[in-house]
């Protein structure tokens, strides 16, 4: 298609997209009322929806007496007959694909229900107005002369049904309309390559000779294609392969590790950076203005939404909302209805409002402590377990540990820095070290991938605490007592400094 043709055409779609977002901004909570009575209507015939009388529901106070809060575990058991071929259990439409994500306590993967109407009307959705609010805050952009390179998962066959699962991003490469192919690099079979370092070089080879104008995928796993481009084609930044690469569509992990990289390897004033917030759940939110670090959460995806306020999460006197009761500055727990069958599912995300008219978000962290720096999403669950057993193979006792990233530094893979207070140490650090990072794989697919090979992440780094040392910080915090925990996981490094140079000293 020629280029004036494909701008004329993304020209006329961009002004009636832009319109029916003006729409949901000017009416947020009618739009969120309107879509909660369609989605009932529609499911009302489910085995979900006999279960909880959907046919009388009328308003949204209803909708919360009626349906219970769920989460991943307590649905587990219906999406695995979904999997297995029953129909009719959570929505009406066949669901026949199933996006795969960081594991639970018991199961080392979810498998996230994705209906035809969620490909459609959601993630579909998303990237046509991802394009939609670039080019119109970018009016001169040349996006359309080149492709766009994108950065995909690998996708598995669940055989016995027809079912299928994988990487939500597969799924969507995996569905694309045949001419989106067309304006994307690498093609689809080097998309959907499940072998990681194979798969890296054959993008590398696809796309050197290209015309790439934009990038999309996750932070941590593009840096590393991005370096190996590098080191490949002898280069120093990227411009000197792409010099009309102009934008960055980035999600799934915090960007502010990889920020100063990006920037090295990207050094033109005034490339853009645009951030998303989607998950194998749904897509949820769009950067909708040039060099902001707020998203707008989008209402008309087929998503209802409602939030629990964080300081009485989990507890008896937990809060559930309707957007049109959130405040500004609170961190909020997800809850989510959609087109795909997930009723009042918890995503396990925590948000901040920065604004109420349109509604913008920022992404502040998970409900639990965790490690998702390179999207591989180690909650605290996996952490003791694969301690419990590295231990039990090497006849050792643990009393106390915490752990942090280790960024990225240039062309330094990423780790997990550990540190752990023994009552009895392991005879050989070495084989414990070893056996703990094996086991951490074997509870964490997500993990399990970043290590594959070293790709991502390079093996944990463990210290050997001093006695009594968490013990000791603590202390010097005013900390000690029942009431007060040593903090398991955390994105930053904040803790874990601490702690160093205490057992330094």
């Amino acid at each position: 298609m020629p280029i004036p043709l494909v701008n004329s055409v993304a020209s006329w779609f961009l002004k009636k997209r832009i319109h029916q977002m003006e729409l949901f901004i000017k009416y947020p909570h009618d739009v969120q009322h309107e879509l909660l009575m369609k989605l009932l209507q529609k499911a009302r015939g489910t085995e979900i929806g006999t279960r909880y009388n959907f046919s009388e529901i009328k308003n949204y106070q209803q909708f919360a007496d009626n349906v219970p809060i769920t989460k991943y575990e307590e649905v587990q058991d219906d999406i695995e007959r979904s999997r297995h071929g029953v129909n009719n259990i959570f929505w009406p439409t066949p669901i026949r694909w199933f996006a795969q994500s960081s594991g639970t306590t018991n199961a080392r993967s979810k498998y996230i229900p994705v209906s035809q109407e969620s490909l459609e009307d959601c993630h579909y959705a998303a990237s046509k107005d991802l394009l939609c609010v670039y080019l119109n805050n970018n009016p001169e952009s040349q996006l359309f002369r080149g492709k766009s390179l994108r950065l995909g998962g690998s996708k598995k066959l669940y055989q016995e049904n027809g079912t299928s699962f994988g990487d939500l991003s597969a799924i969507l490469i995996d569905n694309m309309p045949f001419w989106a192919e067309f304006s994307s690099t690498p093609g689809n079979e080097i998309s959907l390559m499940s072998d990681w370092e194979v798969k890296m070089q054959a993008i590398v080879d696809a796309t050197v000779n290209e015309n790439v104008t934009s990038l999309a995928g996750v932070p941590s796993w593009m840096l590393v294609l991005l370096n190996t481009l590098l080191e490949t084609t002898h280069k120093t930044h990227l411009f000197e392969i792409w010099p009309n690469l102009e934008v960055y569509f980035h999600g799934g992990v915090s960007f502010d590790p990889y920020r100063d990289q990006y920037k090295k390897i990207l050094p033109r004033h005034g490339f853009n950076y645009y951030e998303i917030y989607n998950a194998s759940e749904g897509f949820f939110a769009i950067q909708d203005r040039n060099k902001s670090s707020e998203l707008l959460l989008m209402l008309d995806y087929g998503i209802f939404y409602e939030f629990i306020p964080m300081d009485n999460y989990g507890t008896e006197n937990q809060e559930i909302l309707p957007l049109s009761a959130v405040e500004l500055g609170v961190n909020y727990a997800v809850v989510i209805t959609t087109n795909a069958g997930l009723w009042r599912y918890r995503i396990g995300d925590t948000i901040r409002f920065t604004s109420l008219s349109p509604y913008r978000i920022k992404i502040s962290g998970r409900t639990k402590h965790h490690i998702n720096v390179f999207g591989e999403e180690l909650i605290i669950e996996n952490a003791e377990a694969a301690l419990k057993k590295a231990a039990a193979a090497t006849n050792c006792e643990i009393v106390d540990y915490t752990a942090a990233p280790i960024f990225m530094e240039g062309r330094e893979k990423g780790a997990h820095e550990w540190i752990i207070e023994f009552k009895r140490r392991p005879e050989d650090q070495e084989v414990f070290n070893t056996t703990f990072d094996l086991a951490l794989q074997s509870v964490n697919s997500d993990y399990e991938a970043k290590r594959f090979n070293n790709t991502t992440l390079n093996k944990p780094k463990i210290h050997y605490a001093r006695e009594r040392l968490f013990y000791d910080w603590l202390k010097a915090k005013n900390k000690l007592g029942g009431q007060h925990k040593v903090p398991r996981l955390s994105n930053t490094r904040e803790y874990i400094e601490e702690l160093l140079q205490m057992n330094r000293g």
